[in-house]
C-alpha cells in the first residue's frame, strides 16, 4: 500500500502530462543530489536518502522527485526509485499522498545535552538616528517597478551577456547627462566605470593607485573607518590631513599619491571644504602627479543655498569623481559610479575586469530609465523636501528643549552634528542606548592619528527613520539630550 501510494502522489503530475501528451516544464521534476556509493542501487538510494533526511540536507516537507523523474536523473530503473521511496515511507522518513507527492516527514530534533548559552543581546532599538542611511521606507518601489519593466522590455539581448567591465553604455550614458546637469560634472561615458555602491569603486582605486606606484592616501580627520580600510588592506598608508575652521588643510598634503575627501558636505562634521581650499587641492594634485578622490554622497541634499558644484570641475584630469544612489535612492542597490581622468579610466575598467567583472544588468538598465524618463530627479527633488522639513523639526525642538546644544553641519545632507558640553559625549550614548535611541559620537569617526583637538558631539542621522517613527524619534532624543 505504502509502495503504491508513494508511486501514484509522487507521479501524479507526469502521468497526467503523459496521458495528454503534454509536455510540461513541470513535468521535469526538481534536482537532487543523490550519491548512490557503492552498495547495490536500491540500498544505496535508500541510505542516500535517509541520511539526507537525518542530517537536515533534505528539511521536512521538502517535495521529492517523482520516481519517473529521479529514476531518469539517476539512470536507474524507475521502479528501485519507487521501492526505496516506499521502504523510506514504511519507516517514517518520508510521508506520500495523492495529489501532494512524496515529501520529507516531520520529525522531532532531540534537543542537546549541553544546554547552548544564551546569545548576548544587543540593546533594543526603538528609533534609529544612525547617520549614513536614508529612509529606505520611501525607497520609489511603484516608479522603480516601471523602469524596471520598461528597461526588461526594451533591452537588447546584448545586454544580458557578460559586457563591459565600465558598465552598460545606457546607464554611463544617461549618467553623464544627469551629473553634468545637476552636479556641473565634466563625464563622458568612456571615461564612467560603474561599481558596487562607493566602497567597492573605491577598492578599486586603491588597487588601482597601489599600482601606480602610491604608497599612501591623505584623509580627512574625520570619517569612516571602513572606508580607511579599503585603502589599508591594498596596502596604502592613510595619514590624517590637518583641518581648520575652513575644513581640511589641503596646503599640507605632503607626499602622498592622493587624497580622500568629501569637499560638498564634509563626513561627518557637515561643512563644506572652503573654496580656497578645493583651489588648493586642484594646485596640489597638479604640481605632485597625485589623485584626488571626491566622494560625492550626498551633494544633491543641500537646502539654504545652490548647491555647492562638483570639485570634479575644477580639473577633470586630476580629479576622480565618485557617486552614488546609496543616499539618493537606497544603499541594497549597490549601484555606483566613478568619473575618471582619461589616463585613469582604461587601468581602472581593466582592474574592474579581473576582480568584479559587471554589475546587475538589471539594475543597471533600471537606473539608466529612471534617470532619463525624469523620475530620478523628481524623486530627489520630493526627498528633499522632506529631508529639509525634518531638519527645521530637529532644529526647533533642540532649541526649545535644549538650548544649550549648539546644532551644525545642517545645511545639508540626511545628518548634524549635536555639540555637547564637555566630557558629557559617553554619558548621551548611554542615556541614548538605555532609551532605546541609535546614534553615535563624533568621536566614532576620529581618525586615530588625527592632531585636531577630540569635541564631545552625538552625530543624528535624521533621515533614517520612516515617517511614522520620525515623531517619536525627534521627541526621544529631545528627551535625553534636553536632561544633559
Amino acid at each position: 500500500m505504502a509502495e503504491d501510494w508513494a508511486n501514484r502522489g509522487a507521479d501524479h503530475g507526469a502521468n497526467r502530462g503523459a496521458d495528454h501528451g503534454v509536455d510540461h516544464w513541470a513535468d521535469l521534476g526538481v534536482d537532487l543530489h543523490i550519491d548512490l556509493g557503492r552498495s547495490g542501487v536500491r540500498k544505496g538510494l535508500t541510505d542516500a536518502l535517509r541520511e539526507a533526511v537525518r542530517t537536515g540536507r533534505l528539511a521536512p516537507g521538502t517535495r521529492l522527485p517523482s520516481s519517473r523523474s529521479l529514476a531518469a536523473d539517476l539512470g536507474i530503473a524507475r521502479n528501485t526509485v519507487a521501492d526505496a521511496y516506499a521502504d523510506l515511507v514504511a519507516e517514517g522518513w518520508l510521508t506520500a499522498r495523492q495529489g501532494s507527492g512524496t515529501r520529507v516527514a516531520a520529525r522531532t530534533v532531540p534537543a542537546p545535552k549541553t544546554p547552548r548559552p544564551a546569545p548576548r543581546r544587543a540593546p533594543k532599538v526603538t528609533y534609529s538616528l544612525h547617520p549614513g542611511s536614508p529612509d529606505v521606507s520611501a525607497f520609489p518601489r511603484t516608479e522603480w517597478a516601471k523602469a524596471a519593466r520598461r528597461a526588461l522590455l526594451n533591452a537588447p539581448n546584448e545586454a544580458f551577456d557578460y559586457g563591459d567591465p565600465r558598465g552598460l553604455f545606457a546607464l554611463r550614458t544617461a549618467l553623464a547627462d544627469y551629473l553634468a546637469r545637476a552636479r556641473g560634472v565634466y563625464a563622458e561615458p568612456d571615461r564612467i566605470v560603474i561599481t558596487s555602491g562607493f566602497v567597492g569603486g573605491l577598492k578599486l582605486l586603491a588597487r588601482v593607485l597601489r599600482a601606480r606606484g602610491a604608497e599612501s592616501v591623505a584623509v580627512e580627520s574625520y570619517g569612516l573607518a571602513h572606508h580607511w580600510r579599503c585603502l589599508t588592506d591594498e596596502g596604502l598608508a592613510i595619514p590624517p590631513a590637518p583641518l581648520d575652521e575652513l575644513g581640511t588643510c589641503t596646503d599640507e598634503l605632503g607626499d602622498a599619491g592622493a587624497l580622500l575627501v568629501t569637499p560638498a558636505h564634509q563626513f561627518p562634521l557637515g561643512d563644506p571644504l572652503a573654496p580656497a581650499r578645493r583651489a588648493q587641492a586642484v594646485d596640489w594634485a597638479r604640481r605632485t602627479g597625485g589623485v584626488i578622490l571626491e566622494d560625492d554622497y550626498d551633494g544633491e541634499f543641500r537646502y539654504d543655498r545652490q548647491a555647492v558644484g562638483a570639485l570634479q570641475s575644477l580639473d577633470p584630469d586630476r580629479v576622480v569623481y565618485c557617486g552614488t544612489a546609496s543616499k539618493s535612492l537606497a544603499p541594497g542597490l549597490r549601484l555606483g559610479w566613478l568619473v575618471l581622468p582619461a589616463d585613469l579610466a582604461a587601468e581602472t575598467a581593466a582592474a574592474k575586469g579581473i576582480s568584479d567583472w559587471q554589475c546587475g544588468a538589471l539594475d543597471q538598465l533600471t537606473l539608466a530609465d529612471f534617470l532619463t524618463s525624469g523620475a530620478y530627479d523628481r524623486h530627489v527633488r520630493g526627498m528633499r523636501l522632506k529631508y529639509r522639513r525634518r531638519r527645521d523639526e530637529l532644529v526647533t525642538a533642540l532649541a526649545e528643549r535644549a538650548p544649550h546644544v549648539k546644532v551644525s553641519g545642517i545645511a545639508a545632507g540626511l545628518h548634524a552634528v549635536l555639540e555637547l558640553p564637555p566630557d558629557t559625549e559617553q554619558l548621551m550614548l548611554r542615556a541614548s542606548a538605555y532609551h532605546g535611541i541609535r546614534l553615535q559620537s563624533l568621536t566614532f569617526f576620529r581618525h586615530p592619528a588625527a592632531t585636531v583637538p577630540p569635541r564631545d558631539a552625538l552625530v543624528v542621522g535624521y533621515g533614517t527613520p520612516p515617517d511614522h517613527a520620525w515623531a517619536g524619534a525627534l521627541e526621544a532624543l529631545c528627551g535625553v539630550v534636553g536632561n544633559v
